[in-house]
């Protein structure tokens, strides 16, 4: 079966699993309560790269481990609804990605481990005491990378000649964005370049963001954030009718147009959030388990979207991009 038909095949049946999970699994099934950020659209590929392995690790849903979904749909406000769900259904352990739903569970419970397959800073936020020795109920994969900011601005300036003038924007509403918009402040200072923030917290805010960027800089940053993924093919339209080449966290938003990315490829980290849950349903305690950071990071550069710019990208950033639409 090739990759993208079993993608489909997955993430269709993602958004009927809790329904099918009520209805016909036993109730002695070791449970799996696994809070999406994001809608099946936006999050399909991790959640069916975060299935694929918990298959191959001998894990099937409805024989011997239930998986029970929600979809936040990049709406905060959902968080503690669907983790004291969680918490009531005593699940065995529950999956996030993203500080916001990560801190909600952890809120919810001190006692279900929690498994992060994505997290900006879980000692900056106090979710765990330190990344070698987690403590408490909370590991995962954290994305500490202090070098992204700067690498992708590296890229901003490959590809804008003579920038000068940059927006940073973020979601205001999530501490790693946040974090992220911070270290992109310091770089483009030690680059020399002007920097103006521009904060969002709702989809509503996207449009007239972009609105005040028009005509003040020469190119985006956009911090990595659920809301930015689920709003990806909003966010490039603006981004090119405002004529802004635009860097992202996210592969995903440069496949649905933007210019271009760089950073940690999710489907992996998902992948690995797999074999997290598998140890702790053989009896390993989240506390003892290390976490771990990215291995695997992917440049996909978008030509169609260069060319619509009118930006030439140079040969030597192409041969070095993992992937190139064209």
């Amino acid at each position: 079966m090739r990759r993208r038909d079993f993608i489909t095949l997955v993430g269709g049946a993602a958004a009927t699993w809790p329904m099918a999970a009520r209805a016909q699994q036993p109730s002695n099934l070791p449970t799996i309560g696994f809070l999406v950020s994001g809608t099946p659209s936006s999050h399909r590929e991790w959640v069916a790269a975060f299935v694929q392995r918990l298959r191959e690790l001998n894990w099937t849903e409805g024989r011997n481990v239930a998986i029970e979904i929600r979809w936040a749909e990049g709406r905060n406000e959902r968080l503690a609804e669907i983790t004291a769900e969680f918490v009531r259904r005593r699940a065995d352990v529950i999956i996030t990605s993203a500080t916001p739903p990560t801190v909600a569970a952890k809120q919810a419970t001190s006692v279900i481990p929690i498994v992060f397959a994505a997290l900006g800073d879980p000692v900056g936020v106090g979710l765990v005491e330190s990344l070698a020795r987690p403590g408490g109920n909370a590991t995962g994969l954290s994305l500490q990378q202090t070098d992204a900011a700067s690498k992708r601005l590296e890229l901003l300036r490959d590809v804008v000649p003579g920038l000068r003038r940059l927006a940073i924007m973020a979601n205001s509403g999530n501490p790693s964005a946040a974090l992220d918009m911070r270290e992109a402040e310091a770089t483009a200072r030690a680059l020399g370049l002007e920097a103006i923030t521009s904060e969002i917290l709702r989809a509503e805010d996207i449009a007239p963001a972009f609105d005040a960027l028009k005509g003040r800089v020469e190119a985006l940053y956009v911090c990595n954030d659920p809301l930015v993924n689920i709003n990806r093919v909003r966010m490039n339209t603006l981004a090119l009718a405002a004529r802004l080449p635009a860097v992202y966290g996210f592969r995903e938003l440069v496949e649905a147009g933007g210019l271009m990315s760089y950073g940690p490829n999710y489907s992996d980290l998902f992948r690995r959030a797999a074999d997290y849950v598998d140890k702790i349903l053989r009896g390993a305690k989240a506390a003892d388990i290390p976490i771990e950071q990215p291995t695997k990071f992917d440049l996909v550069i978008n030509l169609i979207t260069a060319k619509a710019l009118g930006l030439d990208v140079p040969a030597t950033l192409l041969a070095r991009a993992d992937e190139v639409i064209e």
